[in-house]
């Protein structure tokens, strides 16, 4: 049925709040701006999420969302906002000393090694997500990824989708489907371009946005019953 796998990476494969955690609080005693609390890390999710439904809109750019997240989210706690670009830099680099796996996601993507194109695709920085690869060894586990700054481009557009589908030499839509986290990005990306969608919902949050999706699962071990 399908021969190609679209992965997202952050939230599907890695646990993103996990390595989110990590690397905050690694930054705040490099920058002695005291303890970062789980409530402060729970505000930060939130603003965090906010800017890249931002950038999925094309309200900003991603330099900007990137710096703003920080500066809005230092502002709040009367922290020094002129730090935020510096932060935010090396904020790329610690989440690639950082990864956490998803519960089950190794066992699933080495189930599907071999059977189907594994491909990566993801809105996430460079130096963030080469260095996830790296790290993680999902470099050598995925046959290939897309990273949007490579691309020029970001999910949920379309385009995103083209330059995948034309490098992977994809002839058939019918042979492919996104599996992700994101109903935004992932999911109304799939659902832009026509493919099948697997919403990975593991908190069982509410499909708000009634985006239509194919399938969806609340742990990945499903994934494998649907292919």
């Amino acid at each position: 049925m399908y021969k190609y796998l679209l992965w997202d990476i952050d939230g599907t494969i890695l646990d993103f709040i996990a390595s989110e955690a990590i690397a905050i609080r690694n930054l705040f005693q490099k920058y002695n701006l005291g303890i970062c609390t789980d409530e402060m890390l729970s505000d930060y999710s939130s603003i965090n999420d906010k800017y890249w439904q931002i950038l999925e809109r094309g309200e900003m750019t991603k330099p900007q969302i990137l710096v703003g997240r920080f500066r809005e989210f230092f502002a709040k706690y009367n922290l020094d906002v002129s730090v935020a670009p510096a932060f935010n830099e090396d904020y790329q680099v610690e989440l690639g000393n950082c990864p956490v796996f998803m519960e089950h996601a190794q066992e699933v993507l080495a189930a599907c090694k071999g059977k189907y194109r594994l491909i990566g695709v993801t809105n996430g920085t460079k130096i963030a997500q080469v260095g996830k690869l790296k790290t993680s060894g999902l470099d050598k586990v995925l046959d290939a990824v897309y990273i949007s700054e490579d691309v020029g481009v970001e999910k949920p557009n379309v385009e995103y989708f083209e330059h995948v589908f034309a490098h992977e030499k994809i002839t058939s839509k019918e042979e492919a489907i996104i599996i992700g986290d994101s109903l935004t990005s992932d999911i109304q990306g799939g659902v832009n371009y026509g493919i099948a969608t697997c919403w990975f919902n593991p908190r069982h949050k509410k499909n708000v946005k009634a985006v239509k999706c194919t399938y969806e699962v609340d742990d990945l071990l499903k994934v494998l019953e649907l292919l």
